[in-house]
């Protein structure tokens, strides 16, 4: 049983919780983009951990609700995270998913990253992030 995140890993969920409060109500992110937000070598699986280690006293601080995976489904808190993002006027497709190109977050403002030691969305990448098939098919003989 693990005791918690150790002193780097708590610095690292401090800075994930920092950039997850800056989610817009009515916005959602990505796994990734958090990821991409907090950088430093942050992938979206830390994002997920420090999300399962929201300090039960900071539940209300860090709307963990708001990170949704890459295709834009809901977390294994599946219900409870849907419903809390329904009220927030978050609508669901035929699939169940959150379409990302109406609800996703486009990242902090630039005086938002500069405070909180962040880093902003690149602008040019943003439709590209999390897919996992861009079309592309690499020869490799």
């Amino acid at each position: 049983m693990s005791d918690g995140p150790s002193n780097p890993e708590r610095a690292l969920y401090e800075r994930i919780y920092a950039a997850v409060a800056l989610t817009s109500r009515g916005k959602v992110a990505t796994y990734g983009d958090i990821a991409t937000i907090v950088g430093d070598g942050c992938d979206a699986r830390t994002v997920g951990y420090a999300l399962n280690e929201i300090p039960k006293g900071r539940l209300d601080a860090v709307p963990w609700q708001r990170i949704i995976n890459g295709k834009g489904g809901v977390s294994t808190r599946g219900p409870r995270q849907r419903a809390l993002l329904e009220g927030e006027g978050i609508v669901f497709d035929a699939r169940g998913l959150v379409p990302l190109d109406v609800y996703r977050w486009e990242g902090p403002a630039p005086a938002q990253a500069a405070e909180h030691g962040l880093t902003m969305l690149p602008r040019d990448t943003r439709d590209t992030r999390d897919t996992e098939d861009t079309g592309v098919q690499l020869k490799l003989l």
